[in-house]
């Protein structure tokens, strides 16, 4: 008898628990401490599942970690506006323009794939990365399968292990937010509790 689909997918997130590279991890944590240290800005990057986990990155980073954080995907007038004028492939990298990064800044990427100039998949992450690092921003990356434009640019990419060809896109948007969680709460990141670990502590007399 076939294993049952729910319990094939999370054998499968358990694997990618134990290949993931935590090396990564603790780099792009080393990163977001020095931007924030030197108070630039996170901007956060993703198309799809990856814009809405881009919103709630953009939450936790501000809010847990008191990093400026913003997302261009946020803003459905401005977005549209520029797929509108000038096109949806530079509507990211013009978007940087306007918010003028600079080498203290950090572009941070959600994606499935992580962009590919060659087959012209997620052109817009593609030439919002080639701005940024002309800029002289820190680059870093959520993404999986061979980690495309993103791991070629990154100073720091962490890749999602390809354990089934089926699933590459829901373990890969998935695994962004284990990834961006496990970054956020990080001991040296993270600036205040969570709601409910904070209620939960016993109250000292």
């Amino acid at each position: 008898m076939p294993k049952d689909h729910i319990a094939t997918y999370l054998d499968e997130v358990a694997e990618i628990a134990k290949k993931i590279d935590q090396g990564s991890i603790h780099k792009t944590v080393k990163i977001l401490l020095d931007l924030r240290d030197k108070k630039g800005r996170l901007f956060i990057l993703g198309v799809g599942g990856s814009a809405a986990n881009a919103s709630h990155a953009v939450n936790d980073f501000r809010k847990i970690a008191h990093i400026q954080s913003y997302s261009p995907t946020d803003n459905v007038a401005e977005l549209t506006a520029r797929v509108n004028d000038d096109g949806w492939d530079s509507v990211f990298a013009r978007w940087l323009l306007r918010n003028h990064v600079t080498p203290n800044d950090a572009v941070m990427v959600l994606s499935v794939g992580g962009g590919n100039a060659e087959k012209n998949v997620s052109a817009n992450i593609v030439h919002a990365l080639n701005h940024a690092k002309a800029e002289g921003a820190k680059i870093i990356g959520i993404v999986s399968r061979d980690g495309g434009h993103t791991a070629k640019m990154a100073d720091a990419c962490v890749l999602v292990p390809v354990v089934n060809q089926e699933n590459i896109t829901a373990h890969a948007e998935s695994w962004q937010a284990v990834i961006w969680h496990a970054i956020v709460f990080h001991p040296k990141l993270k600036m205040i509790e969570g709601k409910w670990e904070s209620i939960q502590k016993p109250i000292l007399s």
